[in-house]
């Protein structure tokens, strides 16, 4: 079932679009619609924000398919679903892969110095990722998930504020990910380690912009009360 009512999906906001709307995420991306940082904005400011042809995005919208059953964000869990989801697709994902990403980008960047695309300053964006990402899971699996978990209020807006100022910092460095890589986009004679990079970097902006959005367009709306008294 395709969605027909274009004139309510504009002005509805990415955000919600992105979080009821399976697939919508793919399509945001590919127009780079800041849907995580950005979720608040409608759908025809964001495409005026970015000199998009709004009937554009809105015809890649409306060839989606909705199936609540089959959506890949989860907005159906509880928030102590939500918050496992969470804890074990992106922070465990981080710890790992983070350190793999920076030592191959030093590897590169050292092999390839000569070459005109190779890509100058990634690891250091990587590894400032990693320092921000750190402090940010320590926040978050420290003090607002077992407030949630435990149902206490004391506390919980101001560190849904604190969060929130935290993904706009995530979200420039996705963006400087992309500068520093031109889009992810490889050499014709890219190495197999250069290419391995590129890859793991592609997916870890791509995880990053998710988990962003599953926090400020599902998760944090459930105690927007809360975080509005702070």
């Amino acid at each position: 079932m395709a969605i027909q009512n274009t004139e309510a999906l504009r002005t509805r906001t990415v955000g919600n679009i992105a979080a009821t709307l399976p697939g919508a995420t793919a399509v945001f991306r590919k127009f780079r619609i800041d849907f995580c940082c950005s979720g608040e904005l409608t759908l025809e400011d964001a495409a005026r924000r970015g000199g998009l042809e709004l009937s554009e995005v809105e015809q890649a919208l409306e060839t989606l398919s909705v199936d609540p059953g089959t959506g890949a964000v989860p907005t159906g869990m509880s928030s102590d679903e939500l918050i496992d989801h969470i804890q074990t697709h992106y922070h465990e994902a981080y710890r790992r892969v983070l350190p793999e990403l920076i030592a191959l980008s030093r590897k590169v960047e050292t092999v390839h110095r000569g070459h005109p695309r190779a890509p100058a300053g990634l690891a250091d964006v990587l590894q400032q990722i990693e320092g921000e990402l750190r402090q940010h899971i320590v926040k978050e699996e420290t003090v607002l998930f077992p407030a949630i978990r435990q149902s206490t209020n004391s506390g919980i807006g101001a560190a849904i504020g604190e969060l929130r100022h935290d993904h706009e910092s995530h979200g420039t460095l996705v963006h400087r990910l992309e500068n520093v890589t031109d889009n992810f986009t490889l050499p014709a004679e890219a190495c197999r380690s250069w290419q391995a990079l590129y890859v793991g970097a592609a997916r870890l902006a791509e995880d990053l912009t998710e988990h962003i959005h599953l926090e400020n367009n599902i998760l944090f709306p459930r105690f927007a009360t809360m975080e509005s008294r702070v």
